[in-house]
C-alpha cells in the first residue's frame, strides 16, 4: 500500500539544481571547510535528504507489513505495537520536517529584494 514514493532523487533535478554536481561540490566543501560533518563523509545535503526519505519509508512499509503480521497472528502484539510506534515517530519527524522547509520557503518569499 505504501508505494508511491520510490525515489527522492528526483527532488535535486527541481528548479534547475540538476545542474550542479553534488559529488563534486560536496568534495569541494570538504577540502574548503574540513570541519563540516556532511562534508567529511562526501555526502550531499540532497543525499542525506533522499536517505532519510527512503528510511522513512521504509519504516512504514515494515510497520504495515508487521501489521499483516499481527493480523495474521504470526507476530506477537508487542512486535506489532513496537513497528506502529516507530513508523509514528518516523512521521511525525517527516512532518516537523516538512513543517520546518514550508515556513522557511514562506519567510524567504516574504524578504524583500
Amino acid at each position: 500500500m505504501i508505494s508511491s514514493v520510490q525515489n527522492v532523487s528526483n527532488l535535486s533535478m527541481t528548479r534547475a539544481l540538476g545542474a550542479v554536481d553534488t559529488e563534486n561540490s560536496a568534495s569541494s566543501s570538504a577540502a574548503t571547510m574540513p570541519g563540516t560533518a556532511g562534508a567529511a563523509n562526501g555526502m550531499s545535503f540532497a543525499s542525506v535528504m533522499g536517505n532519510m526519505a527512503s528510511d522513512a519509508v521504509s519504516s512504514l512499509k515494515g510497520a504495515e507489513s508487521m501489521s499483516f503480521a499481527g493480523i495474521k497472528g504470526t507476530a506477537t502484539t508487542r512486535e506489532v505495537v513496537d513497528s506502529m510506534l516507530q513508523a509514528e515517530q518516523t512521521l511525525q519527524t517527516a512532518i516537523s520536517i516538512r513543517d520546518k522547509v514550508v515556513s522557511a520557503f514562506l519567510e524567504v518569499t516574504k524578504m524583500q529584494m
